[in-house]
């Protein structure tokens, strides 16, 4: 299958590294524009930049944090002055401010609520503005399409981390949401939910032995995700390829939904 997302440009935030850049680079390989999205690595930025240019397409970098409207307001208007409209948005960027429950401060929380739920909001609702008054195109079947990168914590509960999981569940409502309303204009909706991937997040987990032996017993298929395994999903779900798919979420996660510990009986 050759998927080809020629003449269409994507908006990816929080590309600046792990699955956001991977994303980012397999959207640019397959023919699309890119902006690049991030907060604070620029030099991470940078690189996913160069991968896109060596791919023989064009990307502009843009800084903002997307918890702030007027960041996201000017973000957008950065895009199309360069590009002339977007095609593909894809909600990346999150956050994570671990902390048991009981000792968990409200900054701590509403930090990780404001990016990885008021900001996808934010950032959605822009490109469902672009998509409408910019109107149809002959190169993509849908008016627009918006991807949620969301977690498998949007369903599996996760101790010590009630604010990322909250975040996470409530994304998945809104994805819903959104894709049941903009569905009739033709804008496709979707979530791909990654299970453990190999990205620096979670390096001290993956690179441990001990650990890593720990983490294999959740997944079932026998091996960590690489941020690629997200970045091929992200391509196929913004092609015309998946043209008939909107409100779902697509989990990319070795079987870890899968309730492994209940393989040998419950």
């Amino acid at each position: 299958m050759n998927i080809s997302l020629a003449r269409q440009t994507a908006l990816v935030t929080g590309a600046s590294s792990g699955i956001g850049q991977a994303v980012a680079i397999a959207l640019a390989n397959a023919g699309a524009n890119i902006v690049v999205n991030y907060h604070s690595d620029e030099e991470g930025a940078a690189a996913t930049l160069n991968a896109v240019t060596q791919a023989g397409k064009k990307g502009i970098i843009y800084k903002a944090d997307i918890g702030q409207e007027e960041e996201v307001l000017a973000m957008f208007a950065a895009a199309t002055r360069e590009f002339g409209t977007l095609d593909i948005l894809v909600n990346n960027a999150g956050i994570q401010r671990d902390g048991k429950f009981s000792e968990l401060s409200l900054e701590d929380w509403m930090a990780v609520i404001n990016t990885n739920l008021t900001g996808q909001f934010l950032c959605a609702r822009e490109a469902a503005k672009e998509f409408s008054s910019r109107g149809k195109t002959e190169y993509s079947k849908a008016l627009g399409k918006i991807l949620f990168i969301s977690s498998v914590h949007n369903i599996i509960p996760w101790a010590g981390h009630v604010n990322y999981a909250a975040s996470k569940g409530g994304e998945t409502m809104l994805m819903e949401s959104i894709a049941q309303e903009l569905a009739p204009q033709g804008i496709r909706v979707n979530s791909i939910a990654p299970g453990a991937i190999k990205t620096d997040i979670n390096k001290s987990v993956w690179s441990d032995p001990v650990q890593r032996k720990k983490l294999m017993e959740l997944i079932p298929y026998g091996r960590i995700g690489e941020p690629e395994d997200i970045g091929k999903a992200a391509v196929w779900l913004a092609s015309d390829e998946a043209d008939y798919i909107t409100g779902a979420t697509i989990y990319v996660d070795g079987g870890m939904t899968l309730y492994p510990s209940f393989a040998s009986g419950g």
